[in-house]
């Protein structure tokens, strides 16, 4: 089964159409959906439970990273694929995700800058602010990947549950974290080029958000600096890769 783990906060607007681009292409799998709504003040919760979809409410906003972390943790599928609200990247591209996983990755994760990659309207200023990002990621965590900060990545589920529980960012950073548990703990993650699109609506304000993500980003590597696990039995060894799909 695949689980499919959707973070919302005040999407009333926005989950309708992407709720129903998710189970359509999926009809005829078997499937969940769980949406965890962070707090929202809107009707986000009723709407994806009018969906039909596995509904986690957090009592107050808490961050991006801590409603992925809830989603992953109450998963229940053999994969697990985390996806944004907007759908930015289709659910059309999960076939590409699938792909990785079945020549060996345990990680597959969606990116916008690497062969095989297409990006629509995307602001020049996202453009620079993203690639500065993806810099300080490199810099400071030597992490291989181009793009850790694309919504769109799946998971083996008893990988994706076990990363997860052991994360503890709550913000937007949560990404890198996950992934340097990865390559601690000897996970396969390959980056696969994706279509993505600037949805309108984001709530990433580049400024104050770009700010708070820094000071996530160095908590992050102080924490990675005293961890030590031991590579995970059953898993492939440490190696990131990036696949040129088209």
């Amino acid at each position: 089964m695949l689980s499919v783990v959707i973070p919302a906060y005040n999407e009333e607007t926005r989950l309708p159409g992407a709720l129903g681009a998710v189970m359509e292409y999926l009809a005829g799998r078997e499937h969940e959906i769980v949406v965890v709504d962070d707090g929202s003040s809107d009707r986000t919760a009723e709407i994806a439970e009018k969906f039909g979809c596995r509904v986690v409410r957090h009592p107050r906003n808490l961050g991006k990273g801590a409603a992925v972390k809830t989603g992953v943790i109450a998963s229940r599928g053999e994969l697990v694929l985390v996806t944004d609200a907007d759908l930015a990247a289709p659910v059309t591209e999960l076939s590409k995700l699938k792909d990785a996983l079945e020549r060996g990755a345990d990680i597959a994760i969606g990116s916008r800058d690497v062969p095989g990659a297409r990006v629509r309207r995307a602001s020049l200023k996202r453009k620079l602010a993203g690639r500065l990002f993806n810099l300080l990621v490199r810099l400071l965590t030597e992490l291989p990947h181009r793009d850790t900060q694309c919504g769109f990545k799946l998971f083996r589920g008893d990988s994706a549950r076990l990363l997860f529980s052991l994360a503890e960012c709550r913000g937007y950073c949560f990404d890198v974290e996950v992934l340097l548990l990865a390559r601690e703990m000897g996970f396969k993650v390959e980056e696969v080029g994706v279509s993505w699109t600037d949805v309108p609506g984001s709530k990433v304000r580049l400024f104050k958000d770009g700010c708070r993500m820094f000071g996530e980003l160095v908590q992050i590597r102080r924490r990675s600096a005293g961890n030590s696990f031991p590579a995970t039995p059953g898993t492939s060894a440490p190696e990131s890769t990036s696949s040129p799909v088209s």
